[in-house]
């Protein structure tokens, strides 16, 4: 098994090619059964790390990533959105990587991470494409899906994967890995969803479209189990249950 801390049961799993989720477990009061902080480490030749993980758990994630290739690598810090689990520990991963750059939307860079960050971001527009190596990332804009209006993901065209940040989050301390079963990830997400919901916009569904459009086989979600099989399906249907 691919722990690398016995003590937090932090863990790197490769989901799909060159595409690794590195999971931490967590007891949070506000959710039975605790909840899991993943980030999303893609290998190439210009690694990306998607999301940082809060910034007191920095040790763990860069723990992590240094089982599988020198952090001092990493040419991209990308998150969706600006918020601690997903660009807390952005400076430290700054610090740990002297050629990396934040690599986030436009209205991210200009309304909170140019002024945050100990470097410029390069931001990105809707549709555009950074290249890795042989994996290519596409930025696709989603203001306020599910909250935040600098707020988008990122789209690996070669492994086809999404990573979807809070889409799809699932509670519980010890979910699959990944798993082909449209219930594991469904029921529990929008259970989690009832407690803690989504912004409350008009266009949820067209923008879960657009997403849909990619036509990911892999959905690499932040909290909880990532996803492997139809994800267009997954996410039209939580376009209609955001507009019913």
């Amino acid at each position: 098994m691919p722990v690398t801390n016995e003590r937090t049961g932090t863990r790197i799993d490769e989901i799909a090619p060159k595409i690794f989720r590195i999971s931490t477990p967590v007891p949070f009061e506000a959710i039975p059964g605790g909840f899991t902080f993943n980030q999303f480490l893609l290998i190439d030749e210009d690694p990306l790390l998607f999301h940082t993980g809060p910034r007191k758990m920095f040790p763990l994630t860069h723990e992590a990533v240094a089982s599988v290739i020198d952090p001092a690598r990493l040419r991209w810090i990308s998150f969706s959105h600006f918020e601690a689990d997903e660009c807390g520990a952005l400076n430290e991963w700054l610090a740990a990587a002297p050629n990396a750059s934040p690599l986030c939307s436009t209205v991210a860079a200009m309304v909170s991470v140019d002024d945050f960050a100990d470097r410029p971001a390069r931001a990105l527009g809707d549709g555009e494409t950074v290249s890795l190596g042989s994996l290519r990332v596409t930025w696709i804009d989603t203001p306020h899906l599910p909250h935040g209006m600098e707020a988008g993901y990122l789209f690996e065209t070669t492994t086809r994967t999404l990573l979807c940040g809070d889409l799809f989050s699932q509670p519980g301390s010890e979910p699959p890995v990944i798993t082909e079963s449209d219930a594991l990830v469904w029921e529990p997400s929008e259970a989690m969803r009832q407690g803690f919901p989504y912004a409350p916009i008009q266009g949820a569904a067209a923008l879960l479209d657009k997403l849909a459009a990619t036509e990911p086989r892999t959905l690499a979600c932040m909290h909880g189990a990532s996803y492997r099989g139809d994800g267009a399906a997954l996410l039209r249907r939580l376009g209609a249950a955001l507009e019913a």
